[in-house]
């Protein structure tokens, strides 16, 4: 671990819960927003345990999530097409808390939360399976296709994980509005998949041979 590394970390955890806060009470107008602080709390707090322990025990893997600069256009298409989503979904949650717009009941929140916690789980449990993961597509120095584990399941299980933990997101603030717009994730990670398989196919030795083994994308028996 390296103070560049840690400082480099921090502002980004920083800057991320700030921007939050921002989407979510500011269109609420209010702090009382108790789907907002939910989300913080589920979203944050694990990623700052999560980031101390890489920090620790596997500070180039974390290096890797931190990098986000895109090369590919398709992926910085979908970067863009992501950021818009996210933005629409979080300003009409807290635009639905504020004018009461299809909010759902508690017993339902708390329901999201569980799946939730879930999925951040097994995103967890594919970053330990995975020393390669980057937040960008590219064919890395030395890199090996992992087949097993969650990955002998699907090809993706970490867009799986992001699926759930995403469309959960929605919910979790208690708005319907915000739920459909996080529905354009779907469509949003297939054009990343189909990209970053195309990378990965003709940079990564033994990846097609990989596809052939593990039929399954994203979802066991659909995709």
């Amino acid at each position: 671990m390296t103070k560049k590394l840690f400082f480099q970390a921090m502002g980004k955890f920083f800057a991320g819960l700030v921007l939050l806060m921002l989407l979510l009470f500011v269109p609420a107008g209010t702090l009382r927003y108790w789907n907002g602080w939910l989300l913080i709390g589920l979203l944050f707090v694990p990623m700052f345990l999560v980031g101390i322990v890489m920090m620790v025990r596997a500070p180039a893997l974390l290096a890797k999530r931190l990098d986000a600069k895109e090369e590919e256009r398709d992926q910085k298409v979908v970067i863009a097409l992501s950021g818009a989503m996210f933005l629409a979904a979080f300003v009409l949650a807290g635009l639905s808390f504020r004018f009461g717009w299809l909010l759902l009941p508690r017993p339902a929140v708390y329901t999201a939360a569980a799946v939730f916690l879930a999925a951040y789980a097994l995103y967890g449990e594919v970053l330990r399976e995975n020393a390669y993961l980057s937040r960008t597509i590219k064919v890395q120095a030395e890199q090996k296709v992992v087949d097993t584990g969650l990955y002998g399941i699907v090809r993706h299980p970490m867009y799986a994980a992001t699926l759930v933990l995403f469309l959960s997101m929605g919910l979790v603030l208690g708005s319907v509005l915000a739920f459909v717009v996080l529905l354009a994730y779907i469509p949003i990670i297939a054009k990343r998949i189909r990209n970053e398989e195309a990378v990965l196919t003709e940079g990564l030795a033994g990846y097609a041979a990989y596809k052939e083994k593990v039929k399954y994308r994203l979802i066991p028996f659909i995709w």
